[in-house]
């Protein structure tokens, strides 16, 4: 469970080898984290990490996790929580796809979706309801503004996390009152390994500057944490432009 001072003391990781996830394991362990389960599709790359978290006294342990291997999410979240209670579940993975006209592309398409929303509806299940057993905890999920309004440059990908995010809400309504908390974060652009290639628009953040906004979440026990705290009122403002001018400005 959390410390008197309401500090996460474990958490696993969901996609524990994004820049997004890593920043936030660091600034957890900082803050006093001791036990840490980095779940990832290539756990083996993710060694040198775990040494330096091992070298700050931290108790890491790597699971493998695949997104689309919906048949084995079961099992992983039991084998996660068989040693011990955990403070806080991270979901932190995800595909951007391809952008553009590429985004036309059915298979591509459909990888993004099995990715982003079914592979995180598939695993967030289990998680719930394992938190619901042992009576406490939070499950985070990394959303997406592009969530918000279906835009011409990323529209397959940010229909994944509409999809997500309208799901996360309704799931936090339902377990309101049984000491599971779900909080959404939502960042616009953040400038990662897997955004490295794509135009950096304004107000792009860091992970270092997720991970911070995640912390302050989780202290004030929020549903929704916007990245950086200013996209909450860009977003409300996008989606409410008529059509014609949304369209024109060609995000």
């Amino acid at each position: 469970m959390r410390d008197g001072l309401g500090r996460i003391q474990s958490l696993m990781v969901l996609g524990g080898g994004s820049d997004i996830a890593l920043a936030t394991v660091d600034a957890l362990v900082a803050e006093g984290t001791t036990r840490v389960l980095l779940a990832d599709r290539k756990p083996e790359r993710l060694e040198a990490q775990v040494e330096r978290l091992r070298a700050r006294g931290v108790a890491v342990e790597l699971l493998e996790f695949d997104a689309q291997d919906t048949d084995g999410h079961e099992r992983l979240v039991q084998e996660a929580f068989a040693g011990g209670d955990l403070d806080l579940v991270l979901v932190a993975f995800g595909t951007l796809g391809p952008a553009g006209a590429g985004q036309r592309d059915r298979l591509a398409a459909l990888d993004v979706l099995a990715t982003n929303l079914l592979g995180s509806v598939s695993v967030i299940l289990p998680a719930a309801r394992a938190l619901e057993r042992q009576g406490h905890g939070t499950l985070a999920v990394l959303s997406s503004v592009a969530g918000q309004r279906g835009r011409a440059a990323n529209y397959v990908y940010g229909a994944s996390k509409a999809g997500l995010d309208t799901f996360c809400q309704g799931l936090g309504d339902a377990l309101a009152g049984s000491g599971v908390h779900v909080m959404v974060v939502r960042p616009g652009f953040v400038r990662t390994k897997m955004t490295a290639e794509r135009p950096k628009p304004p107000l792009a953040a860091t992970s270092d500057q997720v991970a911070a906004a995640i912390l302050d979440g989780l202290r004030a026990n929020v549903h929704t944490v916007w990245v950086p705290a200013s996209m909450r009122v860009v977003s409300g403002i996008l989606r409410h432009l008529p059509r014609p001018l949304f369209r024109r400005l060609r995000l």
